[in-house]
């Protein structure tokens, strides 16, 4: 492809500058015109696999090439509900069953300890569902099954990527995903890869707005399928990328419908990758949509919410809670109290110290320049001296 008819293709389309930037970046964009069916989906990930994983493409581009996904999956699922009501995934073979168990695993292994070592493993685990999908030994509903597994993989890899600060990695894993899931005719499976795939987007500059619009794609895709738990993890996600852009209103309207929706309940058919959505994350979710919106004194007041919802963020989810005890620690400060905003940064710290997370160190590197002028304090140069 020449860069003359890129260019064109980013006019017609409205990308942003996507397949320019991919032309630049990796000198090619046949990823980005492989056709969203099964042999497609599998020549992606066999590239992403096979592949050197340098990541040549930068938060922007990365953003713009998510939004392109995210319409081209929506797209392929509109084309097989066409083919009528999926049936329920299986529970398939023992292996599938013992994969599937692994990929639990690592989500926790994820919480507990960081990114650092889920890349490799979940890729390895991507690796062998691929493998399992081209042996032809499988088809029919337990087919299905492997190709939604692959979703998650490639969502796990995606995001532990993320969280290692390679953006271009993670967008190529991301789409992956969600050609996995449509290629299963499972929108769950791939809204949830954007609900991540909408971080990453709404921690990069500008691009909140994005985050917006991806996460308004997968509410679509599931808005008939989706338990009240997955409509309060999606109404959440919506309220923090809203915050980037300073929606104050529809941001706290968003989070009352997360409440709202956590108020009906668990359900038996709630995915199990949503474990994690409880009162206390949609709490601390809106102490950082208020600290984004400069009301520092809910944000504290929404923090000691969400460990009022006995939040298990030191035992289950420390590489979370390091970044929401910073920003609790930043409210703090922001309001003056400089021992509670220090005993928080203390707790950050605690938790970020078993943890394999770039996106965590950023957040509590960003606390420490805030501390910084506040060095005539004895107790603040200690801590900035702990390292």
């Amino acid at each position: 492809m020449t860069a003359e008819v890129a260019a064109a293709y980013d006019r017609v389309l409205q990308t942003g500058g996507a397949f320019v930037a991919s032309l630049q970046e990796t000198g090619s964009t046949s990823g980005r015109h492989a056709p969203w069916d099964q042999s497609g989906s599998l020549a992606v990930f066999d590239s992403l696999l096979n592949g050197s994983g340098v990541d040549r493409r930068g938060l922007l581009s990365a953003g713009a090439a998510l939004s392109v996904s995210a319409s081209s999956w929506a797209r392929a699922l509109e084309v097989r509900s066409a083919g009528g009501k999926p049936e329920p995934l299986p529970s398939g073979p023992a292996l599938l069953t013992h994969v599937d168990d692994r990929l639990s695993y690592l989500r926790h292994l994820d919480d507990e300890l960081g990114s650092g070592e889920v890349f490799q493993l979940a890729r390895s685990e991507l690796s062998l569902i691929v493998r399992l999908i081209k042996s032809g030994r499988y088809d029919g509903p337990t087919r299905v099954r492997l190709h939604s597994m692959a979703a998650e993989a490639a969502r796990q890899v995606a995001w532990a990527a993320f969280d290692q600060g390679r953006p271009g990695i993670a967008e190529r894993f991301f789409e992956a995903s969600l050609r996995a899931s449509a290629e299963a005719a499972d929108p769950v499976s791939g809204a949830y890869a954007l609900s991540f795939a909408a971080i990453q987007c709404y921690s990069t500059p500008g691009q909140a707005g994005r985050a917006v619009a991806l996460l308004e794609t997968a509410r679509e895709q599931v808005k008939h399928k989706a338990t009240p738990l997955m409509h309060a993890m999606l109404a959440a996600r919506v309220a923090r990328a809203l915050s980037m852009t300073g929606a104050r209103k529809e941001s706290a309207r968003q989070l009352d419908l997360a409440r709202a929706a956590l108020d009906r309940g668990r359900h038996d058919d709630d995915p199990k990758v949503l474990y994690w959505v409880g009162y206390g994350e949609i709490e601390m979710i809106a102490g950082s949509a208020a600290l984004q919106l400069g009301d520092p004194a809910e944000a504290v007041c929404r923090f000691e919410a969400a460990m009022g919802a006995s939040y298990p963020g030191d035992d289950e989810y420390p590489r979370s809670h390091a970044i929401y005890l910073a920003r609790g620690a930043e409210a703090h400060l922001a309001m003056g109290d400089l021992d509670a905003a220090l005993s928080s940064a203390r707790h950050a710290a605690r938790c970020l110290g078993s943890v394999d997370s770039a996106r965590s160190a950023t957040e509590l590197k960003g606390l420490r320049e805030k501390l910084a002028a506040h060095t005539a304090h004895a107790a603040v140069r200690e801590f900035l001296q702990g390292g």
